[in-house]
Protein backbone atom coordinates (compact mmCIF):
# COMPACT_ATOMS: atom_id res chain seq x y z
CA UNK A 1 0.00 0.00 0.00
CA UNK A 2 1.35 3.38 -0.93
CA UNK A 3 1.29 6.46 1.45
CA UNK A 4 0.68 9.58 -0.14
CA UNK A 5 1.70 12.72 1.03
CA UNK A 6 -0.82 15.44 2.31
CA UNK A 7 -1.93 18.06 -0.71
CA UNK A 8 -0.68 21.19 -0.01
CA UNK A 9 -3.57 22.79 0.65
CA UNK A 10 -4.53 20.47 3.61
CA UNK A 11 -1.42 21.40 5.08
CA UNK A 12 -2.38 24.84 5.12
CA UNK A 13 -5.69 24.58 6.36
CA UNK A 14 -4.23 22.41 8.79
CA UNK A 15 -1.56 24.87 9.74
CA UNK A 16 -3.87 27.86 10.14
CA UNK A 17 -6.52 25.58 12.26
CA UNK A 18 -2.97 25.25 14.22
CA UNK A 19 -1.77 28.93 14.59
CA UNK A 20 -5.48 30.04 15.89
CA UNK A 21 -5.72 27.38 18.42
CA UNK A 22 -2.34 28.80 19.64
CA UNK A 23 -2.96 32.02 19.88
CA UNK A 24 -5.79 31.34 21.67
CA UNK A 25 -3.86 29.42 24.09
CA UNK A 26 -6.10 26.22 23.05
CA UNK A 27 -4.41 22.80 23.89
CA UNK A 28 -5.59 20.29 20.96
CA UNK A 29 -7.47 18.41 23.73
CA UNK A 30 -9.86 21.19 24.02
CA UNK A 31 -10.55 21.90 20.62
CA UNK A 32 -10.92 18.21 20.20
CA UNK A 33 -13.57 18.22 22.71
CA UNK A 34 -15.19 21.19 21.39
CA UNK A 35 -15.74 19.15 18.00
CA UNK A 36 -16.38 16.10 19.37
CA UNK A 37 -12.86 14.28 18.56
CA UNK A 38 -9.96 12.98 20.23
CA UNK A 39 -6.49 14.88 20.32
CA UNK A 40 -5.12 12.31 18.01
CA UNK A 41 -8.05 13.39 14.91
CA UNK A 42 -7.09 17.32 15.78
CA UNK A 43 -3.44 16.41 15.34
CA UNK A 44 -3.88 14.34 11.83
CA UNK A 45 -6.27 18.01 10.75
CA UNK A 46 -3.38 20.30 11.65
CA UNK A 47 -0.55 18.46 9.81
CA UNK A 48 -2.92 17.97 6.57
CA UNK A 49 -2.89 14.32 7.25
CA UNK A 50 -6.92 14.34 7.46
CA UNK A 51 -8.84 16.59 5.02
CA UNK A 52 -11.36 18.91 6.99
CA UNK A 53 -14.97 18.94 5.04
CA UNK A 54 -16.57 21.74 4.87
CA UNK A 55 -19.25 21.86 7.70
CA UNK A 56 -16.06 20.86 10.30
CA UNK A 57 -14.32 24.00 9.09
CA UNK A 58 -17.50 26.22 9.47
CA UNK A 59 -17.18 24.42 13.10
CA UNK A 60 -13.52 25.74 13.46
CA UNK A 61 -14.55 28.87 12.29
CA UNK A 62 -16.71 29.17 14.90
CA UNK A 63 -14.64 27.48 18.01
CA UNK A 64 -12.06 29.43 16.84
CA UNK A 65 -13.66 32.57 16.12
CA UNK A 66 -12.78 33.68 12.51
CA UNK A 67 -14.24 33.08 9.10
CA UNK A 68 -14.26 30.11 7.14
CA UNK A 69 -11.77 32.73 5.07
CA UNK A 70 -9.17 32.66 7.92
CA UNK A 71 -8.31 29.08 7.09
CA UNK A 72 -7.70 30.04 3.48
CA UNK A 73 -5.90 33.28 3.86
CA UNK A 74 -2.00 34.03 3.05
CA UNK A 75 -2.00 30.64 0.91
CA UNK A 76 1.84 30.71 -0.91
CA UNK A 77 1.91 30.96 -4.47
CA UNK A 78 3.29 27.19 -4.64
CA UNK A 79 -0.14 25.92 -3.21
CA UNK A 80 -2.03 28.31 -5.10
CA UNK A 81 -0.43 27.99 -8.42
CA UNK A 82 -0.03 31.59 -8.43
CA UNK A 83 3.32 32.98 -9.90
CA UNK A 84 5.18 35.50 -6.86
CA UNK A 85 4.18 38.35 -7.31
CA UNK A 86 0.71 38.24 -8.00
CA UNK A 87 -0.85 38.37 -4.53
CA UNK A 88 -3.35 41.21 -4.69
CA UNK A 89 -2.35 44.56 -5.24
CA UNK A 90 1.53 43.82 -5.70
CA UNK A 91 1.79 43.66 -2.48
CA UNK A 92 4.99 41.73 -0.64
CA UNK A 93 4.03 38.23 -0.03
CA UNK A 94 3.98 37.40 4.13
CA UNK A 95 5.43 34.25 4.52
CA UNK A 96 2.73 31.50 6.47
CA UNK A 97 5.73 30.04 8.48
CA UNK A 98 5.90 33.84 10.07
CA UNK A 99 2.88 33.42 11.75
CA UNK A 100 2.84 30.01 13.85
CA UNK A 101 6.67 32.05 14.87
CA UNK A 102 6.45 32.25 18.59
CA UNK A 103 7.29 35.80 18.35
CA UNK A 104 4.06 36.37 16.51
CA UNK A 105 2.14 34.66 18.59
CA UNK A 106 3.23 36.39 22.04
CA UNK A 107 2.80 39.80 19.48
CA UNK A 108 -0.60 39.55 19.09
CA UNK A 109 -1.31 38.20 22.48
CA UNK A 110 0.00 41.23 23.85
CA UNK A 111 -1.08 43.23 21.25
CA UNK A 112 -5.06 42.38 22.36
CA UNK A 113 -3.96 42.74 25.88
CA UNK A 114 -3.93 46.49 25.51
CA UNK A 115 -7.45 47.40 26.17
CA UNK A 116 -7.34 50.69 25.50
CA UNK A 117 -9.00 50.44 21.71
CA UNK A 118 -7.44 54.23 20.55
CA UNK A 119 -4.22 53.37 22.34
CA UNK A 120 -4.41 50.19 20.02
CA UNK A 121 -5.01 51.27 17.11
CA UNK A 122 -1.89 53.89 17.48
CA UNK A 123 0.53 51.37 18.24
CA UNK A 124 -0.84 49.17 14.97
CA UNK A 125 -0.38 52.69 13.09
CA UNK A 126 3.22 53.18 14.05
CA UNK A 127 4.39 49.15 13.74
CA UNK A 128 2.96 50.11 10.12
CA UNK A 129 4.67 53.01 9.82
CA UNK A 130 7.87 51.27 10.68
CA UNK A 131 7.23 48.41 8.51
CA UNK A 132 7.19 50.94 4.97
CA UNK A 133 10.29 52.68 6.15
CA UNK A 134 11.56 49.52 6.46
CA UNK A 135 11.02 48.31 3.23
CA UNK A 136 11.62 51.57 1.76
CA UNK A 137 15.61 51.21 3.36
CA UNK A 138 15.73 47.92 1.83
CA UNK A 139 14.52 49.25 -1.46
CA UNK A 140 17.07 52.39 -1.00
CA UNK A 141 14.16 54.87 -1.55
CA UNK A 142 13.31 56.74 1.37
Amino acid sequence: MIKSKPEPVDVHVGSRVRSRRTLLGMSQDKLGKALGLTFQQVQKYERGANRIGSSRLYQLSQILEVPVSFFFDDMPPEVTGKATGMAEGGKQSFEANQLSRRETLELVRAYYKINDPLVRKKLFEMVKALGKSSLNLESGTA
